[in-house]
């Protein structure tokens, strides 16, 4: 990886005021069902796009407020997710992050995560491990679904997947400790990464929602798959099973496939 991570987070960390911004919240536009966007959104992308730009002008940017059709995964690429909980951010339920993913060749070699509202910053890079600030942090060591607490993801802009989806809800709460539903598929990841959770699934997620988050699980000791078992495809959309290396590993083979 050949970017200074500290300047990266820098960067992040300077949008926490857009977060803050109520006024841009509130400008409100309808992309689909349950799918919304507002001017914190674009403002974030546009001021994180400008400043990678002009740290790293060879990189390209892939947002996910932007037409990617141009993107060459072969290469490397910035993934963006501006704002990861829409919907918590116009409603001020202050459960929404920034997520930002370095990818060369397919590979995640940086991924920050930052929850502006409790000023905390996930990170990893490949091979060193995964940090919130500056503390070293590691998934969970649970290893019972009875005790473990799981995040869910109800993916609100596929209605089409609300029986299924709720099925297997009902099944996982029977049988573990309590489920939670955060919306916002970045916190989710983070989470399990910091061993505040134990597992978190969502059924059909883009890469700028778990591109960074896929890394912070996997260098913090967990493991991230589709509900099949397999590598997940940071370039496309993806189902997303991340666990502690266990619990998510039962999720998948006992409700999910």
């Amino acid at each position: 990886m050949n970017v200074d991570a500290e300047k990266i987070k820098a960067l992040v960390k300077s949008i926490k005021p857009l977060f803050m911004d109520h006024k841009r919240a509130s400008q409100i536009k309808v992309k689909g069902v349950s799918d919304f966007v507002t001017q914190v959104d674009f403002q974030v992308q546009e001021t994180m796009k400008e400043g990678l730009r002009s740290l790293y002008p060879q990189i390209q940017f892939m947002g996910e407020e932007k037409d990617n059709s141009d993107i060459d995964f072969s290469g490397s690429v910035w993934i963006l997710d501006p704002v990861d909980g829409t919907t918590n951010l116009i409603h001020d339920f202050r459960q929404s992050a920034l997520s930002l993913a370095l990818c060369t060749g397919g590979v995640v070699e940086l991924g920050i995560i930052y929850q502006p509202y409790t000023d905390e910053m996930f990170w990893a890079v490949k091979g060193q491990g995964a940090w919130l600030g500056d503390t070293p942090i590691h998934v969970s060591q649970v290893d019972t679904l009875e005790r473990s607490l799981v995040s869910i993801g109800t993916c609100p802009y596929d209605h089409s997947l609300a029986e299924k989806n709720f099925k297997a809800f009902q099944e996982i709460f029977l049988h573990c400790s309590d489920i939670r539903r955060m919306g916002s598929a970045a916190i989710d990841l983070a989470y399990v990464a910091c061993g505040r959770t134990e597992a978190f699934f969502e059924r059909s997620l883009k890469p700028w929602d778990f591109a960074a988050g896929l890394l912070l699980v996997e260098e913090a000791g967990g493991k991230v798959t589709d509900f099949n078992g397999d590598p997940v495809d940071v370039t496309g959309p993806s189902q997303i099973m991340a666990g502690n290396g266990c619990i998510g590993d039962i999720l998948a083979e006992r409700f999910l496939r």
